[in-house]
């Protein structure tokens, strides 16, 4: 969900923001320099919560869990993310977003560095904890640091460049911190993603202006927006299909590696093709979902559902599973940012709130989905894990196919109460 057409489809100015430092004189390098700032934390931050799906089979061994209790790595931090994405916007009033932002950042890097030198799963976990305190945070208050950062004019292009870090990290954060850890050790991968953490921190606090808020969050604005038909069954379909999609991504390295028969530098290319082809299908994607959203998202998670009905099936030809994982890849690489623009079509009156609805929806998808995903793991199999994930996204795809638009747009579905 990095594209400039994601930007547009979003609301680029809220109630937290305030003219931009370029608009009152201050030079445009130095407000695109604190852009980039952002877009390195996160990159740092998605890159931190994917890390363990290609580190999971080393992890589970040398901590001595199963591969199904090491998802919880993934479980751990969606759960706290989930509560963490809308209280701090309750919490935080109008309190200064630079000084939110350069906390959270402080927090990610303790996370990496907690983890990296994790001497058993407990302490792991609270490592991957206190990534969830920051993560939900994080994507509350960046999302909307673009309409203060530059001008108006420029907050499309702003909000492309934070969400490129999200791009980045899922095409080359997983595989590269797979590579690290086959070269050396996954404790490894986390202090790399440490140094990673600590350079956008530091980025942060050198280039980042103040960034006052205005107008508070309040409980009432989250609550008006669930208390809607529309918009409610739309939180639903958010996490149905990202709990399709992580109920069985979470567990894709021990699947390749015991059910398909995939070396683990193998597996490191497998991951680096599904980020690469993810990357390509957002952009080739983009320029059809604003105009058909509906029926972009359909079938990517139509195309999902027969991925994961797949897999177990072909398990063994090296090809087919290489074939069928790139074509996993493509629908995933669609479906955020047909979600993110789906959401935003929902509650156009309240961006911020329904950004931190979004972003604690996805959260917790990750959180259950994965969950769900290490149970049944653990008691069934890795190949069963799949089954399940294209039993979700038929759930998901039986929500998106029941908002009926005919002659009507889908904006002006989703934004009727």
């Amino acid at each position: 969900m990095d594209t400039a057409q994601v930007a547009k489809a979003t609301p680029l100015t809220s109630p937290l923001s305030t003219a931009s430092p370029e608009g009152e004189g201050a030079s445009s390098l130095t407000s695109w320099l604190a852009v980039l700032s952002v877009a390195a934390a996160s990159f740092a931050f998605v890159g931190t919560e994917y890390l363990p799906v290609g580190l999971l089979p080393q992890i589970a061994r040398d901590l001595s869990v199963t591969p199904g209790t090491a998802g919880l790595m993934v479980t751990t931090p969606g759960v706290i993310a989930a509560f963490s994405a809308p209280a701090l916007l309750l919490v935080a009033g109008r309190v200064n977003r630079r000084l939110i932002l350069l906390t959270l950042s402080v927090l990610l890097l303790a996370s990496n560095l907690v983890s990296s030198f994790a001497h058993s799963f407990e302490v792991m976990l609270v490592g991957r904890a206190l990534l969830g305190l920051s993560l939900g945070g994080f994507w509350t208050v960046a999302l909307g640091t673009s309409g203060q950062l530059v001008r108006p004019e420029r907050a499309a292009r702003a909000s492309a460049m934070i969400f490129m870090g999200i791009t980045l990290a899922t095409v080359i954060g997983v595989p590269l911190g797979t590579l690290i850890a086959n070269l050396s050790s996954w404790r490894v991968s986390f202090l790399a993603t440490a140094i990673l953490a600590a350079v956008a921190l530091a980025a942060q606090a050198v280039l980042l202006p103040s960034l006052p808020a205005g107008e508070a969050i309040r409980l009432r604005d989250l609550g008006s927006i669930l208390t809607r038909m529309n918009p409610a069954k739309s939180f639903l379909m958010v996490a149905l299909v990202f709990g399709a999609h992580f109920s069985s991504y979470t567990y894709i390295a021990p699947f390749l590696v015991q059910s398909a028969g995939f070396s683990l530098q193998a597996v490191t290319l497998v991951l680096l093709g599904f980020g690469i082809v993810g990357f390509v299908a957002n952009f080739v994607v983009s320029a059809a979902v604003t105009n058909h959203v509906k029926g972009s998202l359909s079938a990517m998670v139509a195309l999902v559902m027969v991925v994961l009905f797949a897999l177990p099936v072909l398990h063994a030809s090296h090809t087919a599973v290489f074939l069928i994982v790139m074509a996993w890849g493509v629908a995933y690489g669609a479906i955020p940012l047909c979600l993110s623009i789906w959401t935003q079509l929902a509650s156009p009156d309240k961006p911020e709130a329904a950004s931190a609805l979004f972003v604690s929806t996805v959260q917790a998808a990750i959180a259950v989905g994965s969950s769900m995903g290490g149970v049944v793991v653990d008691n069934l199999g890795i190949p069963a894990t799949m089954r399940l994930g294209a039993v979700l996204a038929i759930a998901g795809l039986a929500v998106i196919l029941s908002f009926r638009t005919h002659r009507r747009t889908l904006a002006e579905l989703l934004a009727k109460h």
